[in-house]
């Protein structure tokens, strides 16, 4: 029903913002990654929306891009996963740590965001799979099967996940498994 916001930023109290939309304040609940990137109080915004209409309450949730949007209606779509969960973990990652993390099957990655718990991490993996794709993960990292299996070898060996992502951005994009695993932890060794 409301697509998009654009307005006066009036006030902002995490995870709310309010926005003045030619006299009229609307309450929006907003991700922290969104929250962030906000302008400061009395400054133009301009908000992508999800509304949200339950038998209690109507509530305004709003996105800085269209792939976090994307996102959230994705993540809602799950049994068990209502819009504060969704809002939890697209404040815990970005979109394309997400896509990573579901490319990948990384549920310690999800495990991470408050509220989330090992059951609900490996059910949003499970039903993510696959739908995480051109549109939402156009601004993720694209993660080919040979370096996703480099970096999940790394990680095994007791590599941090910040050292293990740099050593594969030093690999050339076509590197087979072993020859990139060997690779990469001759750049670690250095």
């Amino acid at each position: 029903m409301i697509g998009k916001l654009t307005g006066i930023l009036s006030d902002k109290n995490p995870p709310q913002v309010l926005v003045d939309c030619g006299g009229v304040g609307y309450e929006v609940q907003v991700p922290m990654s969104t929250f962030y990137n906000l302008p400061a109080t009395g400054e133009k915004v301009s908000l992508l929306t999800h509304f949200v209409v339950r038998e209690d309450a109507q509530i305004l949730y709003g996105f800085e891009s269209t792939a976090e949007r994307a996102a959230f209606r994705e993540l809602i779509k799950i049994s068990g996963v209502g819009p504060r969960t969704a809002l939890s973990v697209l404040s815990g990652m970005s979109v394309g740590e997400l896509s990573q993390a579901v490319t990948l099957q990384e549920a310690g990655r999800l495990i991470k965001v408050p509220g989330i718990g090992k059951k609900t991490a490996e059910r949003l993996l499970l039903e993510l799979k696959g739908k995480l794709g051109a549109d939402i993960g156009a601004t993720a990292t694209i993660v080919n099967d040979a370096h996703g299996d480099i970096l999940q070898a790394l990680l095994a060996l007791g590599y941090s996940d910040k050292e293990a992502a740099a050593a594969l951005k030093a690999l050339p994009a076509d590197v087979g498994v072993s020859d990139g695993i060997k690779l990469a932890l001759r750049a670690l060794a250095r």
